[in-house]
């Protein structure tokens, strides 16, 4: 992999890790026609997509400092200090403990699953063409049916756990780790800026378990210069999701998520007719 093949995937990654439209099935449709996508080895790329994501985790981390900052104070205080039961806790603290309950469900069906999710068939270009497609329309009903009238202050512990469960869909590349959280929170009747809010939140411990596990695993696959490319892809998508997520937050408080529906539903409609005859 070159410097120039490593920043194109670190904006790759940083692009499209916060929109609704699957940084795993971008990455691997780009690595694939950069032909960096070992047949025999596919849990290598795995590897290196989970260890570029601490880039845009990175960026979560900088943009929602202030809220992670007042939600861990308030769950330490709460639990450890004060020792309060949960229902007289702040609802900073209590979001604390949604966070936890919301990413049970991907690092247990993570870990069960995780040589299914190492193995080629995640990387099979028909699979994530439908799995772009059939949520998308899923998308699409959320948006139709969801009521989209509570504020972050309404998140509840069950929410949580629904939201949790969506995210782990994304696990397999189409299904987009915003793109099923977003959608579950319209479901539940947040509103589309809450339910992405909510998403990046609860995206930081999963993305930093996952990418620490595969870190030991994907420098076992690399030499000095691929080592380079890896921390320059990493840095360079920590930068561009940074930007997606103020953006992404600014566009959701006015706009539907109909321009991502269309957007998945027509690449996945070219990956089923012309992405063979091309690659």
């Amino acid at each position: 992999m070159t410097i120039l093949q490593a920043i194109i995937l670190g904006l790759v990654q940083g692009l499209t890790e916060f929109l609704p439209v699957s940084s795993s099935a971008h990455l691997t449709l780009v690595g694939k026609a950069m032909g960096l996508i070992s047949p025999e080895h596919p849990e290598s790329w795995t590897a290196f997509v989970a260890v570029i994501q601490l880039g845009t985790l990175m960026a979560v981390l900088l943009y929602f400092a202030r809220d992670i900052a007042q939600i861990s104070t308030a769950f330490f205080r709460d639990n450890l200090t004060a020792r309060k039961p949960l229902a007289e806790q702040s609802h900073e603290s209590k979001m604390g403990w949604y966070v936890i309950i919301g990413t049970l469900p991907i690092v247990t069906i993570g870990l069960l699953l995780k040589k299914v999710i190492e193995s080629s068939l995640t990387k099979d270009v028909t699979l994530i063409a439908w799995t772009l497609i059939v949520l998308a329309l899923v998308l699409l009903f959320a948006e139709r049916v969801g009521k989209q009238m509570r504020g972050f202050e309404a998140v509840t512990w069950r929410d949580a756990l629904v939201i949790g469960f969506a995210q782990t869909l994304a696990l397999f590349p189409g299904a987009s780790r915003s793109g099923t959280t977003i959608t579950a929170g319209l479901f539940i009747g947040l509103k589309r800026d809450i339910a992405a809010r909510f998403s990046f939140l609860l995206s930081i411990p999963a993305v930093l378990a996952s990418g620490l596990l595969q870190l030991k695993q994907a420098l076992g696959f690399m030499n000095t210069q691929d080592l380079t490319t890896l921390v320059v892809a990493t840095v360079v998508s920590g930068i561009a999701g940074y930007a997606t997520i103020a953006l992404l937050l600014r566009y959701l408080q006015t706009h539907s998520t109909a321009v991502f529906v269309i957007y998945r539903v027509a690449l996945g409609v070219a990956l089923l007719t012309i992405w063979k005859s091309l690659f």
